[in-house]
């Protein structure tokens, strides 16, 4: 199997050469022939378009140019939360590209528990879902309880007159919102 090593490390001032050697260790024992290594220096919360060596794997998953992805952890390979690093990994699955994490043998497509492992990421990433969901009502009750108003700011009654008597002399919704500094759908709400 052709076996592409995707390595990362958050600072400048650590190496990511350990992990190179060992993988490419472990991937010489199962007879997976190394064709390429990625690497970042970045934070693993950071998203694939900042992360330059990630993108360069999924655009060579896409292109089928490697049949496993091969990482030290799942951390290394990505620390955006559990919803994202699971559409990473079923994204790898639609292109046909298996994976495996060298320091946890479990977290792998291959084998015969790899559906119940994208099952297992599946429900953390529900659970995670729905814990930023509770996280963003409590902030918002709270924030509320100390008589904070949410939403867009109140027009005041007089631009709202304004509005309404420029459309009355004929100018179009787009006019007045030049002259107002409001969008036209701002200025359409305003007069009706």
């Amino acid at each position: 199997m052709r076996c592409l090593i995707y390595s990362r490390v958050s600072t400048a001032d650590q190496h990511y050469e350990n992990q190179i050697t060992q993988l490419k260790e472990y991937a010489t024992k199962q007879d997976w022939t190394v064709t390429e290594v990625k690497t970042d220096t970045a934070s693993g919360s950071k998203s694939m378009d900042e992360r330059q060596g990630l993108k360069e794997v999924f655009q060579l998953a896409h292109k089928k140019k490697f049949d496993i992805l091969l990482f030290w952890s799942l951390d290394r390979f990505s620390r955006e939360g559990s919803r994202k690093t699971l559409e990473y990994l079923t994204t790898l699955d639609s292109y046909g590209v298996q994976w495996h994490s060298f320091t946890e043998q479990y977290i792998s497509s291959l084998g015969i528990f790899s559906d119940a492992i994208i099952s297992l990421l599946s429900c953390l990433a529900k659970q995670e879902r729905v814990r930023i969901s509770e996280r963003t009502k409590a902030g918002l009750e709270r924030v509320k309880a100390q008589g904070i108003r949410l939403g867009r700011p109140a027009i005041k009654p007089e631009v709202v007159q304004r509005a309404k008597d420029l459309r009355a002399k004929g100018l179009s919704y787009s006019a007045i919102g030049k002259e107002m500094h409001l969008s036209k759908a701002r200025v359409y709400q305003l007069c009706q």
